[in-house]
């Protein structure tokens, strides 16, 4: 799998444009550019015809990244700022106040983004959007609230079962926020998701001391979508996560960031192929080399 490739395929959604200013936290349709009210269809059409005239390396998968909603770490942040948040207060558990460690619930204000996401999946189904047939979520429990409130009554339970999987967490150790609850809490407050295997009782991947890389949070998310890519046969999947997490998702698919507000969601559609080999000159015996291919 060491030479395959991610990247997305572009002019479906508002989102794809990297210059794209002024998207809100949920655009009409999610950012489908098609508004008809056929718009679903012609959608699913599309990948289908290019699934059918792909080669077997390339796959194709439409990820709904959605954001948690505003959690209380975020407030603090709001209050305190950049600066002093990080160096000081994120590696405590509150200031009296507020309490945003460890593992902080949703605000008022993210339960009613979460509540908004909900409402945006709603307007959609009469017009045939596809529901996502895989879910995934980070073990964070204003993510995973967030996912839970944002697909409650949309499908029926059984279908709705997310998987709950540590590669899916923010920007991991330092900070409070970020350390999880146990496995027995996440099974006690969300009979409906399933932890992945070999999930720890307590959270052994937090570390007081020290934050983690920006390179492996990248390394996670493309062990995810490798994952996704290599086991999951279904097209249309859901990751309920974080920005830091989201961002290195789409450094993985080498797609232009923006800001993604709490609650706020991103369709992407991704494909992952095997690019075709250059020439390798039998001058030299390297790949894509400056001499002529007649020398």
């Amino acid at each position: 799998m060491g030479n395959l490739t991610y990247d997305t395929v572009s002019g479906c959604f508002v989102q794809d444009d990297g210059l794209a200013t002024g998207v809100p936290a949920i655009p009409p349709r999610f950012g489908l550019i098609d508004d008809s009210p056929e718009r679903w269809t012609r959608f699913v059409a599309h990948i289908d015809q290019l699934k059918n005239t792909s080669d077997s390396n390339t796959k194709h998968k439409v990820i709904f990244f959605g954001r948690h909603g505003e959690g209380f770490h975020n407030v603090a942040i709001d209050k305190y700022q950049h600066q002093a948040w990080i160096h000081y207060w994120a590696k405590l558990d509150g200031d009296g106040e507020i309490v945003w460690g460890p593992d902080p619930e949703l605000t008022a204000i993210g339960v009613g983004q979460a509540i908004s996401a909900h409402e945006a999946w709603k307007a959609e189904l009469p017009f045939g959007i596809p529901h996502p047939e895989k879910f995934y979520t980070s073990p964070l429990t204003r993510a995973m609230k967030t996912c839970e409130i944002t697909f409650d009554g949309i499908l029926p339970d059984d279908k709705r079962r997310a998987i709950v999987i540590e590669n899916c967490r923010e920007h991991n150790g330092a900070y409070t926020c970020d350390k999880r609850r146990t496995k027995s809490y996440i099974q006690q407050m969300f009979p409906l998701f399933d932890v992945e295997p070999d999930f720890s009782e307590e959270d052994t991947l937090w570390d007081e001391n020290v934050r983690e890389a920006k390179k492996h949070l990248t390394e996670r998310a493309r062990k995810v979508l490798d994952y996704i890519f290599e086991n999951d046969e279904e097209t249309f999947i859901s990751i309920t996560a974080h920005i830091g997490i989201i961002r290195s998702f789409w450094e993985c698919l080498g797609r232009s960031p923006y800001e993604l507000p709490t609650g706020g969601k991103n369709v992407v559609f991704e494909r992952r192929f095997r690019p075709y080999p250059r020439f390798r000159c039998f001058a030299c015996h390297h790949q894509g080399c400056s001499h002529s291919i007649t020398n």
